[in-house]
């Protein structure tokens, strides 16, 4: 039995979200069980911290710490045991989009959330992560066609700005496990690159 975890990272208004049942298709197509889940959430306990997460007003480390808490379950839940089993896992957000909100964007310490990491994963990391990345103005003006904001996609362009930053740097210190992908083409441009990823694994 073969396992992958693939996550997919990007700002909010990027469209990660929008490629992943063409993702989990093609990867049937081939024969592989798929699990897809999310951050923060996929779990119960996750889902009511989502709700807090995304919703009500706390210190940066409050955030930082409740995401590493709902990440712990998920991986002790769906993530390990669905890799064990041999299925692909296709998780929408995970740590790195730690480093791009909670460090790049409200400035909590790298080595705390490093810290947190290693105690929560362990050895785990995604095998590939596609980072779908677009210019802040563009993931802006998506937002204001989204439905109702959370806390974050509420937040200013500076801090969008951020972000971005950082899942670019990420993106350059692990280049062996990151895809960007140009997610400022027409949606079937876009929805080739990710499936050219997906062929290679």
């Amino acid at each position: 039995m073969t396992s992958k975890f693939i996550t997919l990272e990007g700002m909010d208004g990027a469209g990660k979200s929008t490629h992943i049942a063409n993702i989990i298709s093609a990867l049937e197509a081939r024969g592989h069980e798929v699990v897809s889940t999310r951050e923060p959430g996929g779990t119960v306990l996750g889902e009511r911290l989502r709700e807090l997460l995304l919703h009500e007003p706390m210190h940066a480390e409050t955030e930082t710490l409740l995401m590493f808490a709902a990440r712990r379950e998920h991986i002790a839940q769906v993530i390990q045991p669905a890799l064990a089993s041999g299925a692909y896992v296709l998780s929408d957000r995970f740590t790195d989009a730690t480093y791009a909100y909670q460090a790049g964007a409200k400035g909590v310490e790298i080595d705390k959330i490093r810290t947190l990491e290693t105690w929560v994963q362990g050895a785990l990391q995604p095998d590939v992560t596609l980072l779908f990345d677009v210019p802040v103005e563009v993931s802006m003006q998506r937002l204001l066609q989204a439905r109702e904001p959370d806390k974050f996609e509420r937040e200013n362009a500076e801090f969008f700005t951020k972000i971005r930053q950082m899942y670019l740097q990420r993106a350059a210190e692990n280049p062996t496990r990151f895809r960007v992908i140009d997610a400022n083409q027409p949606l079937e441009m876009v929805s080739q690159s990710v499936l050219a990823v997906i062929s290679t694994l």
